[in-house]
């Protein structure tokens, strides 16, 4: 029983309390009071509480409730109503409701005093004022309470709803709503579309200032960890003119460069610079300037575009040169160089690497790389200078088109004589010298080399720098006097004697002795071909062979022939016209009736027959039928007859008697006839021949 005492007891006190704590809160500015007056129309309603904090009574005029308890209010009210009305015995004084009495100043569309709720927030005051007019500057919001003043950000409780970011109302407060700074001093009617391109920084130093070529440059508001890109995007990014490799960010007075296409290529997001508030980014014009961005490659010379191009990781050397639109019909495609910053020089051969020459892979470009493909040379230029030496041939002497040949490591001996329109008719195509660094290289036969059938005998090896001399022959053999100081003696032969043109010919290994005597225009007529001296002086010693010329023609045994060597000297004699100088052994004597008796050379490839033709054969008295012919044998002597009518008549060359040199020939006329005399002896005979030899 006693614990449900206590427990009414306690029950009682608490809401005793709870009404006396409701009743002693204070009237405020924009509380509604309700006045029971039994009977009277003009008090039915609740009265506001103005910002003066006074509220204004039907006979007794205005009345300061604000700062007042309620019971204090209603025993000042009742006291001031008792001198009015009689019947006060159920007067109370009720407040209905604690509403909030606000003004709302600045870029609002209706400023003015508004009531809300008690619980109410700074945004059911701007919606009781009509709402903020565009460019009306968010994140500077003002409550005003007596000399106080709070600034808050209302866009960030707008962009996140966190109603902790407005600062709690109280009546009487002030709320100011300012403007942009980017709108100027004139009241214009801007739409919304035109006040966002303005941009919506406050101009406190806490903006990020975009211009240039850009959709809306303006001032916008800094956010934390806001990027480059972010800030970008609020100008609605970049126009079609912006150069966005050399875009510039402006930050505690330093400058950085910023390559948006970089950034773009790679994703990197270390490339981008850190932004705060009061940065300043320009996106320049794209002009034709000196392009020097982190990633620039430089082309240059005989391509379509040269110009300077942005290379990725991704990028290399074809990919540049196919960017520049590839390389003119002027490019000297061999001879592509590249530079890099430090100095080196990088020879690439683009026209080996297509055709598959080249065992050298395509070079690596790096950012910085000069690319220069060089114009191509042209033969008909007099000018030589256009080929370094270092990747030049020389050619000159008997060739059709002497000079200076660009050369490649592809090439060999013959495709520079062809391409230098070959040796001219007098070139010395067997002594080719090719001179290296001032000393003869090589000697070269272009004819060896042709006619080797089994691949023996190699071209020579050409290098960049050499030089190529083919010597000419002497024009003319029968003027070969005055050409003879052109021909090396090392590599010459000497033709004397009965030749078409004696003199000095150039002669090598590879020719035979008929070369020589063919260039020599071959043997006269008065040459002696069975006493032939060939002079052999390339040996230690000098030595002499002999050469019966004449029997290789009749026999054609090639073993007759010496081997000849340039240096020798070959001499052809002249047919011995003098019969006392001959030897005696050397001739036939030939005598009586023929046309011209006499001493005549003879060679065991003669006959009688070709004596006596030799003679001029006999003549009209001569006794043919009775030819005397003497052997000179080493042991005796012998003669034979010889019946020249019954030859003629009845031809057999085994009736014609043997003749030797040394032998005599006796052609009687017909006055005479040996065969008649029986007496007559040899002795006879010889003191005839000798007595017609004298005469």
């Amino acid at each position: 029983m006693k614990q449900l005492i206590y427990l009414t007891l306690f029950l009682f006190f608490n809401i005793a309390t709870a009404n006396d704590n409701d009743d002693e809160a204070i009237i405020e500015v924009g509380n509604k009071v309700f006045f029971n007056v039994p009977g009277e129309v003009d008090f039915e309603k609740a009265f506001e509480v103005d910002d003066k904090g006074f509220v204004d009574l039907p006979e007794i005029g205005k009345l300061k409730l604000a700062g007042k308890t309620p019971k204090r209010a209603e025993a000042e009210v009742k006291m001031k109503l008792a001198g009015v009305y009689k019947a006060l015995g159920k007067f109370y004084l009720e407040v209905r409701s604690r509403d909030l009495l606000v003004t709302v100043l600045g870029y609002v569309n209706n400023p003015s005093q508004v009531s809300v709720p008690a619980n109410g927030n700074i945004q059911m005051v701007i919606a009781k004022a009509e709402g903020i007019k565009p460019g009306a500057q968010l994140n500077k919001l003002q409550i005003r309470r007596g000399d106080t003043t709070t600034t808050f950000d209302y866009k960030a409780y707008l962009d996140s709803g966190d109603t902790n970011l407005l600062p709690p109302l109280r009546s009487g407060d002030t709320v100011f709503v300012p403007v942009s700074p980017l709108l100027g001093n004139v009241q214009i009617d801007f739409d919304a579309q035109t006040l966002a391109s303005a941009g919506d920084a406050d101009g406190q130093g806490q903006a990020v200032t975009l211009f240039g070529e850009l959709h809306s440059p303006g001032s916008f508001s800094y956010k934390p960890d806001m990027t480059i890109i972010d800030a970008l995007m609020r100008a609605e990014g970049v126009t079609r003119y912006a150069d966005v490799t050399k875009i510039r960010v402006i930050q505690n007075n330093q400058p950085t460069i910023f390559d948006l296409k970089q950034y773009l290529d790679s994703g990197d997001t270390g490339l981008l610079p850190k932004i705060n508030a009061g940065t300043t980014i320009f996106v320049p014009i794209m002009v034709d300037d000196v392009n020097t961005t982190a990633r620039t490659v430089y082309i240059m010379g005989e391509v379509q575009k040269p110009g300077a191009y942005e290379a990725s990781n991704g990028f290399g050397f074809l990919d540049i040169l196919a960017n520049a639109g590839g390389p003119t019909r002027f490019a000297e495609t061999r001879q592509i160089k590249i530079l890099t910053p430090e100095g080196n020089n990088i020879l690439f051969d683009l026209l080996a690497y297509s055709e598959g020459y080249s065992t050298v892979g395509i070079p690596t470009i790096a950012a910085g790389d000069v690319i220069f493909v060089p114009e191509k040379t042209d033969i008909n230029e007099k000018s030589w200078l256009k080929v370094a030496p270092t990747r030049a041939v020389k050619i000159m002497g008997a060739i059709h088109h002497p000079g200076r040949y660009e050369w490649s490591d592809e090439m060999d001996f013959t495709d520079l004589f062809a391409h230098a329109g070959g040796p001219t008719k007098g070139a010395n195509v067997n002594d080719i010298k090719i001179i290296r660094q001032g000393q003869l290289l090589q000697r070269f036969s272009l004819d060896e080399y042709a006619n080797s059938e089994d691949n023996n005998y190699s071209l020579p090896n050409i290098i960049a720098g050499d030089t190529i001399i083919v010597e000419e022959l002497p024009h003319d053999p029968k003027d070969n006097k005055s050409q003879w100081v052109r021909q090396d003696a090392k590599s010459s032969i000497y033709v004397l004697g009965q030749v078409g043109a004696p003199g000095r010919y150039a002669f090598d290994k590879s020719l035979h002795f008929l070369d020589i005597i063919s260039a020599a225009d071959g043997p006269t007529d008065d040459a002696d071909l069975r006493n032939i001296r060939i002079t052999h002086r390339n040996g230690t010693q000098s030595r002499v062979s002999k050469l019966n010329l004449a029997l290789y023609f009749e026999t054609g045994d090639e073993t007759l022939f010496p081997r000849v060597l340039p240096g020798d000297t070959i001499f052809v004699p002249e047919k011995s016209k003098d019969w006392l100088r001959q030897p005696k052994d050397q001739v036939v004597r030939i005598m009586g009736a023929i046309k011209q008796p006499g001493r005549y050379s003879f060679d065991d490839s003669m006959t009688l027959l070709d004596v006596l033709a030799e003679a001029g054969g006999p003549t009209s008295e001569a006794l043919i039928s009775k030819i005397v012919v003497i052997n000179h044998g080493c042991c005796k002597e012998q003669s034979r007859r010889f019946d020249l009518e019954k030859f003629i008549k009845q031809p057999n060359s085994a009736n014609i008697p043997l003749l030797r040199a040394g032998d005599t020939v006796y052609i009687p006329d017909q006055g005479q006839d040996f065969t008649q005399r029986a007496k007559s002896s040899l002795l006879d005979i010889l003191t005839v021949v000798a007595l017609a030899v004298s005469l």
